[in-house]
């Protein structure tokens, strides 16, 4: 009986896998993103990214957070998230989170300046763990879609 439960297991599960690679246009678009994810980045890219990881400027002690940012992981520029703290009068800090060059920033605050920074820092953090964990989705989806694929040409 063992048996028969682990083998009916292992049909539906290849059945939810043939059925998601099979009609569903989000896996397709996944798979594709996968794809340009896993082909290595430009040189410039690359700086980029690795460069985005780490605070903009060192901050010297004496110049206070003001201008302190982080940007968030991804292959492109105009979707990456960027913080940055900016201090108002009475020591009161805000950080404005944007998408991009060009878009409106969500502003949250007013908080210390420990506070904005630990902010900064835990979303960065947080946008890097999403990133990746996204990126192990698609590439276990497309991986999926490659055994099957390959299973449907012998």
């Amino acid at each position: 009986m063992a048996w028969q439960k682990s083998w009916i297991g292992h049909v539906a599960e290849y059945s939810e896998i043939e059925q998601l690679t099979q009609g569903d246009a989000t896996d397709h678009a996944l798979a594709t993103i996968a794809s340009i994810l896993d082909q290595p980045a430009s040189p410039p890219e690359a700086a980029k990214a690795v460069a985005s990881e780490k605070p903009e400027a060192p901050l010297p002690q004496d110049a206070g957070i003001d201008g302190y940012s982080k940007s968030g992981p991804g292959p492109m520029e105009a979707i990456r998230f960027k913080w940055t703290v900016r201090r108002e009068r009475d020591d009161r800090y805000f950080v404005d989170e944007t998408i991009g060059d060009n878009s409106r920033s969500i502003t949250t605050g007013p908080m210390s300046a420990d506070a904005a920074i630990r902010f900064v820092d835990d979303q960065a953090s947080e946008a890097r763990q999403r990133f990746e964990a996204l990126r192990n989705e698609m590439a276990g989806r497309a991986a999926a879609a490659d055994i099957l694929h390959r299973r449907g040409e012998s």
